[in-house]
């Protein structure tokens, strides 16, 4: 199920690659659990105090970063968790490599394909941040490391990633 455009979910989307941004590339997977604004402000002032808010628009999110991720693959580690209601959403921050199509011979020819990959002359480093709400909406900012001396590309859009945002609506269902 996929519900409408979120512009609040392709905001607060937007706050977390920005936020991961800030540290560079090179970066662990990274998740974060939304909650409502105005609930947080009501039942934690204090935590609200700690992180700058003093006002919430209605329906706005806050991300509440997660603990960090193992090393297990990242499908197994969100196969196996779960969030309460109180989460309406979450959001992953997670760098991965792609190649063109063209590439695809130079990795069935390798007992490495990630080393492969890594050293391909035509990979692109691509930070993806996925999120996706209990109501089935979910945005993806992608921002695509720039070659040397060029800037990086941001790309907004909802069926981004689609297998990552099946997998991290799994961790919202009852």
């Amino acid at each position: 199920m996929t519900a409408p455009p979120s512009p609040a979910l392709l905001s607060v989307v937007g706050e977390v690659e920005g936020h991961v941004a800030e540290a560079g590339w090179d970066q662990p997977p990274q998740l974060f659990a939304l909650v409502d604004t105005e609930e947080l402000l009501r039942s934690e002032p204090q935590l609200a105090e700690t992180m700058g808010l003093v006002v919430a628009r209605p329906g706005s999110l806050t991300p509440i970063a997660q603990d960090p991720l193992g090393d297990a693959p990242l499908d197994e580690q969100l196969a196996g968790m779960l969030f309460g209601p109180e989460v309406l959403g979450v959001v992953l921050a997670h760098e991965v490599l792609v190649l063109p199509p063209s590439a695809e011979g130079a990795l069935e020819d390798t007992d490495d394909p990630a080393g492969a990959a890594a050293e391909h002359p035509e990979r692109r480093e691509v930070r993806m941040a996925v999120g996706v709400m209990r109501d089935g909406s979910r945005e993806s900012v992608l921002r695509l490391r720039g070659k040397e001396g060029e800037e990086d590309e941001r790309v907004t859009g909802g069926d981004l990633a689609p297998g990552l945002a099946e997998a991290l609506f799994s961790t919202l269902e009852d």
